[in-house]
């Protein structure tokens, strides 16, 4: 072996051993990080989000586009649905909840709207049967007042429990059959 190899073979040593190292230490900090997430409760899980409240003129936007939305349930219910569900969803971005996927999502929602997470469960699952076209009437009318249960939660800064109205009363009454407030 010439003079030259030796070295060579031992920065590709080195090298070699600093990028096993660095591996290994990603790895074990993304199992801690997983482990202690497993291990928080529902309480210090929310409390990693940063939640912040909608601006009024930005509430009413979303009050406008909620009304958009429900205008098209009796031509298009399945569309409605649909639409309802991204409503919700970008709602929750601007409101500062990560919205990666839908688990996600009802991760972060339990502390925050507990009443109102069932409820988008429900929902949710309805959507999907909309989108096979397999949701009957009353599951597509369920899912709206259901997304409207979230939708209310979200909305509202102070109702921790997605119970209570955010003051956006809709004085034309609904388009389904307005059980989105039971």
């Amino acid at each position: 072996m010439s003079t030259g190899a030796i070295p060579a073979l031992v920065i590709s040593a080195v090298v070699l051993i600093v990028l096993i190292a660095s591996a290994s230490a990603l790895v074990r900090r993304r199992r801690h990080r997983h482990r202690s997430s497993e291990r928080l409760g529902p309480e210090e899980q929310h409390d990693a989000v940063d939640t912040r409240p909608l601006p009024e003129h930005v509430r009413e936007r979303y009050v406008r586009e909620w009304h958009g939305v429900r205008a098209q349930f009796a031509d298009r219910p399945e569309a409605a649905v649909h639409d309802a569900d991204r409503l919700v969803s970008v709602l929750m971005r601007e409101r500062g909840f990560p919205t990666e996927d839908f688990e996600q999502r009802t991760r972060d929602l339990p502390v925050e709207h507990g009443r109102a997470l069932e409820r988008y469960r429900e929902a949710h699952e309805i959507g999907l049967l909309a989108a096979a076209h397999r949701a009957t009437a009353e599951q597509l009318d369920a899912a709206m007042a259901h997304y409207r249960t979230l939708f209310d939660a979200l909305l509202s800064d102070g109702d921790r429990d997605g119970s209570g109205s955010p003051g956006h009363e809709d004085p034309g009454g609904p388009t389904f059959t307005g059980r989105e407030n039971g």
